[in-house]
């Protein structure tokens, strides 16, 4: 009976092992995908908005090309 506590005390102290580094590398997979959206956001800050279909007449108003 010693030797199954022994061992389930054992699993239990190598199970909190593991969810230590589990969480470890969940918050630093955070922080890096925090860090990738802050860069994208940045950079679609820098894009030019596209123009703005024209609202009237026969040309440009159901297509919308620009060069």
């Amino acid at each position: 009976m010693e030797m199954s506590v022994n061992a389930t005390v054992s699993s239990a102290l190598a199970l909190q092992q593991v969810n230590s580094q589990q969480q470890a590398q969940a918050g630093l997979l955070k922080e890096s995908l925090d860090a990738q959206a802050a860069q994208v956001g940045q950079l679609m800050a820098q894009v030019a908005p596209q123009p703005a279909l024209a609202t009237s007449g026969d040309v440009g108003t159901r297509l919308n090309t620009f060069a």
